[in-house]
């Protein structure tokens, strides 16, 4: 084909045809386009955008560039979840083995953490031995077997998307709508899903922290899933401040487990339930939101949710004794408290700046290859229009070192905040977006 001819009509603002994107796409997955061509024609679509049917094109091309996880054959239904990335945000770690165990098939999929924001991966390693590099074939077998597996995105699943993604976060090509919806979409319909719970975030710590932008993403994956005959539910859920306490990839994972045993904070597993009740309901074994959270809450307290988790960290290599003592995950050399420098109220706990900190501290990434120390990260007590003393503590710092704890105390110097009065955070969960289309969310 003629690459050339084709960044230049996108270039131009013009429309290309489905023919097209799909000839484009694979020639690249091929190795016959290159990354500096592919880099040109991604800044062309950024730039001039994709109207619905080209995203739809795009999301096509990049699903049909690989294989896909095939479960057709299983009675039960077959739902994931997915987040567009926050800070603290550890639901995927209790949903997966929470809706798996109430007799839903989770094949979740998952990714790293880059930038400011964490990755469901990186939490899942934390636990000693636990692999999630698994093949297609070993997922589905999985899934079969516990009804879960675990994964991130294997070199056959979407292999376009995970070259284009790549290079859209070398070119500052990433924070397009149609881009996003392509990518996540692309991955997710490859799983062969009978339903989709997408978590889009908002406020300063969101990927996209417009309110009219969050909702356009929600409303354009939708469609896309509603195109292949997959029902597609999204919520907006805050990302103005951390969710939960813990912020770090073991931290994180512990508070996970807790969560599981029943011990989440509250505004955790408000999120996790909210999320989780909507994936009950897209699998038919709730009929209401109030049945599905009744369900959860039994499937927590009965300790099914958590002797799930251990079945699925030992079927994938993972030491499972850390559910029942999370002393067993990787431990911080040093840690110190980070105290109020005044009185007042918390004016602000800014995400953005501390999933920065917890990079500057060793526990992220600002390239794929960097190498995340799990240990690493803050527990935050402080909460937003709470009153604090000087001298009260406000955060825990985990570091390697004394240079750690340094960097961690100036980090959070410039994420907490403190004032005279403070402005009411946004609410957990604003909107929900469905085929329907958009209305307040309510969890009754």
């Amino acid at each position: 084909m003629d690459a050339r001819r084709t960044i230049e009509q996108k270039r131009d603002g013009h429309r290309l045809s489905p023919d097209a994107w799909e000839a484009f796409v694979r020639a690249y997955a091929a190795g016959d386009i290159t990354d500096y061509q592919m880099s040109a024609f991604l800044m062309a679509c950024f730039l001039r955008g994709l109207d619905r049917e080209e995203t739809a094109a795009l999301t096509n091309a990049m699903l049909h560039s690989g294989g896909r996880l095939d479960l057709s054959h299983l009675a039960r239904p077959r739902i994931d979840k997915h987040s567009t990335g926050g800070v603290g945000d550890k639901t995927s770690l209790i949903l997966a083995p929470l809706i798996s165990a109430l007799g839903v098939a989770v094949p979740m999929m998952s990714g790293r953490g880059l930038g400011h924001t964490g990755g469901t991966l990186d939490k899942l390693e934390a636990i000693p031995g636990f692999r999630t590099r698994l093949t297609l074939a070993e997922a589905a077998a999985q899934i079969e077997a516990i009804g879960c597996a675990l994964l991130g995105q294997t070199e056959e699943i979407a292999p376009a998307d995970r070259k284009m993604y790549a290079l859209r976060d070398a070119t500052a090509t990433v924070e397009s709508i149609p881009l996003i919806s392509a990518s996540i979409m692309s991955k997710k319909l490859a799983e062969g899903l009978t339903g989709l719970v997408l978590d889009v975030k908002r406020g300063s710590g969101a990927f996209l922290t417009d309110l009219d932008a969050e909702l356009e993403l929600a409303r354009t994956m939708v469609s896309l899933g509603a195109d292949h005959g997959c029902p597609v539910v999204a919520l907006l859920t805050a990302m103005d401040r951390p969710l939960g306490r813990a912020c770090g990839n073991a931290l994180e994972t512990e508070e996970a487990i807790l969560a599981l045993r029943g011990e989440g904070p509250e505004d955790l597993m408000e999120v996790t339930f909210a999320l989780g009740a909507e994936m009950l309901l897209l699998a038919g074994v709730a009929r209401e939101p109030g049945d599905a959270r009744r369900m959860m809450d039994h499937a927590i307290a009965s300790g099914r949710a958590a002797a799930q988790f251990q079945r699925i960290i030992e079927a994938q290599g993972g030491n499972p004794a850390v559910v029942d003592d999370p002393a067993l995950l990787p431990q911080a050399a040093v840690r110190d408290v980070h105290a109020a420098p005044r009185a007042g109220v918390i004016a602000g706990v800014e995400p953005r700046a501390i999933g920065y900190g917890i990079t500057a501290l060793g526990g992220g990434r600002t390239k794929v290859s960097d190498v995340v120390d799990p240990t690493v990260g803050f527990v935050i007590t402080a909460r937003p229009g709470a009153r604090v003393e000087r001298g009260d503590p406000l955060a825990t710092i985990f570091a390697r070192d004394a240079a750690g704890i340094a960097a961690g105390r100036a980090c959070l110097a410039q994420a907490i905040t403190i004032a005279d009065r403070a402005e009411a955070p946004l609410p957990l969960v604003s909107h929900r977006v469905s085929g329907a289309g958009v209305t307040p969310y309510s969890a009754a």
